[in-house]
């Protein structure tokens, strides 16, 4: 080793990452994911080896839930649920040679369909690697609160960190970046890079700072943990006002407000690494050193030194959750036969 070098043997990755902040093309999964490929591009042109995109980004986020009532909306949720994404599937495979073709690590937020029941859907977040293996499929624990009447919670069995060639990455969901204990599940499997996904909410009540709730959680899950977090938040387009407020003037107003999106990348010490962007349509980029997270844990480590295991304890119960489950195997179905066969 060069002894000018200085940096020690086990030096941790440093990388460029991109976060992203967009409108989809509304409840077009087709076009929605090709506008992501095209944004996977042009990060990747510029460097990123680390691309996240915002929450239910594949093809749009449920604003109806907040702007109608039950009744109102029933027949945006067929809409949805028809232009909802199959996991895995064709839009998926999309992604994941996006991701291979560009060498990047990629998390994007999508509406899943659920395979056993036309009326579930999952606040879904994909993590692909940069050779295109899907690697994490995490479903949102917890719809917060307008958001029950569309997505079903997901179980424990997602809550997982993956090993990239980037370091370890997790990822949230909008509000699961308020739940502590998911957060800690995360920072507790060594989490070092977190991806927090959000949309873009003008329609929350009127005194609600989307883009400063979204600072104070990324800040505080990066200086609790003392990690990198990329937070990548959708844009509200004309397109969508005009799909979801329609002529009302009240709704179109809701949908005007300032300050309802954030995306950025924050350090181990809880600041912007960058200037953040809010809510216009962009990539923020900014070099992540991993080494930085070191000497901060010296003095704050919360899943080693500086915590008590033997009064505080998390269980995590990860069993995947299925509708049904049987206690003997189905048996094989039986194989039909011809007349001729029978005779």
């Amino acid at each position: 080793m060069d002894i000018r070098d200085t940096r020690p043997p086990n030096d941790l990755p440093r990388f460029t990452a991109a976060a992203v902040q967009a409108a989809p093309v509304y409840l077009d999964p087709a076009a929605t994911v090709d506008k992501a490929v095209a944004l996977i591009a042009e990060a990747a042109g510029k460097g990123a080896e680390l691309v996240v995109f915002p929450e239910a980004f594949v093809p749009g986020y449920p604003y109806w839930n907040w702007t109608m009532n039950p009744v109102q909306g029933s027949p945006w949720f067929e809409r949805l649920q028809r232009a909802s994404i199959d996991v895995p599937g064709p839009h998926v495979d999309t992604l994941r040679a996006a991701a291979r073709q560009y060498g990047v690590v990629l998390v994007i937020g999508v509406n899943e369909r659920a395979p056993h029941s036309l009326g579930v859907l999952y606040n879904t977040l994909l993590t692909i690697g940069p050779d295109g293996e899907l690697l994490g499929v995490h479903r949102k624990l917890v719809p917060t609160w307008a958001e029950k009447l569309t997505w079903t919670g997901g179980d424990g069995s997602s809550l997982r960190v993956h090993q990239t060639p980037l370091g370890p990455v997790g990822a949230l969901a909008c509000g699961e970046n308020t739940n502590t204990l998911a957060r800690f599940a995360l920072l507790a499997q060594g989490e070092l890079v977190h991806a927090a996904c959000y949309i873009a909410l003008p329609v929350a009540p009127t005194d609600y700072d989307m883009a400063e709730a979204i600072a104070v959680r990324t800040a505080a899950h990066s200086f609790e943990g003392k990690v990198f977090s990329v937070v990548a938040c959708s844009t509200v387009s004309p397109e969508i006002v005009d799909a979801v407020a329609g002529e009302d003037e009240a709704v179109r107003a809701l949908f005007a407000r300032p300050r309802s999106a954030l995306s950025g990348i924050f350090g181990p010490d809880g600041r912007p690494v960058t200037e953040p962007l809010v809510d216009v349509e962009g990539i923020v980029y900014a070099e992540i050193d991993l080494n930085r997270c070191i000497q901060p844990k010296q003095m704050h480590d919360i899943t080693g030194h500086y915590n008590r295991f033997d009064v505080f304890r998390l269980e995590v119960d990860n069993r995947p959750r299925t509708p049904v489950t049987f206690t003997v195997p189905h048996p094989a179905l039986p194989t039909a036969t011809t007349p001729e066969e029978d005779a």
